[in-house]
């Protein structure tokens, strides 16, 4: 199901204008929701994170109508993922484009099948860094080329997820979340100034952590610190938790495992008191 201009369209032909230029120059940005029970889970942190985004880009979008799209399409979900698009619209040409912005916002929803905390990831380190000195590295933007690149090489690898370092060799994120270490009862990030996206999920542990007595912190790790925690996992709005079994031929230890299954616990509970439904 899409939405475009308040309407809902059974299918993604919906009339577009061919020169928005989220599609000729990758000016938007977007953000994907998990919908369970006709609910978008931590709705409210989805939406402040893309409105920042879309201040950061100096994108005059309509909050009321991002607000409508989302209510919309969430309303028909079960157990689906909603994206929000919103671009800088058409009509405006040139890197520094001056006139009247007319931003087109659209929205789709599609049915999620994965489990939600998947198999182990196995992950390749790859060779593109982050950018960290981009302030588009804490955005998520329409552009996902280097992601889809270091994707293409994970899986020739025989890995499923991909780990980037960003220009100073430290760890930035992975291709489509936030990482996390645990070291005893210390639960470490990497910091957004490291490359790393303002993760949703990211914020909940940050700020939910402590109410299993660990001390959640932002901070900048080294590979070889991150391949020598007792545990660590990947998080994004869609996969919740899933924990790193390997980096390259490095495994990771499982010391932590326990606490890993605490905070995927933490966060059930969680989804279950805001959407209504229990997941497994």
């Amino acid at each position: 199901m899409y939405w475009l201009d308040g309407a809902l369209y059974p299918d993604a032909r919906a009339p577009f204008d061919l020169g928005d230029r989220g599609l000729t120059l990758g000016d938007g940005v977007f953000d994907t929701a998990l919908v369970l029970n006709g609910r978008a889970f931590l709705a409210e942190a989805h939406l402040a994170r893309l409105m920042n985004a879309l201040r950061e880009l100096g994108i005059d979008a309509d909050e009321g109508s991002i607000r409508q799209c989302i209510g919309a399409l969430a309303a028909g979900g079960e157990r689906h993922v909603l994206r929000v698009t919103v671009t800088r619209g058409a009509g405006l040409r040139g890197l520094v484009p001056t006139g009247v912005q007319k931003p087109a916002i659209f929205g789709a929803l599609s049915p999620f099948t994965p489990a939600f905390f998947g198999p182990p990831l196995a992950i390749d380190v790859a060779e593109i860094r982050r950018n960290e000195t981009s302030p588009t590295s804490r955005l998520k933007t329409l552009s996902y080329l280097d992601a889809i690149l270091a994707m293409r090489r994970a899986a020739a690898r025989g890995c499923n997820e991909a780990l980037f370092l960003n220009g100073a060799g430290r760890v930035a994120c992975a291709s489509i979340g936030n990482l996390f270490a645990l070291y005893g009862d210390e639960l470490a990030t990497p910091p957004l100034a490291d490359g790393a996206l303002p993760g949703i999920i990211r914020g909940f542990l940050l700020e939910q952590g402590p109410a299993l007595g660990l001390h959640c912190r932002e901070r900048a790790l080294t590979l070889e610190e991150f391949c020598a925690a007792d545990a660590a996992f990947m998080t994004n709005s869609l996969r919740l938790i899933a924990p790193v079994e390997r980096i390259g031929a490095v495994a990771i230890g499982a010391k932590g495992a326990k606490i890993v299954e605490a905070l995927q616990d933490l966060l059930r509970r969680a989804i279950a008191a805001e959407c209504g439904v229990e997941i497994r």
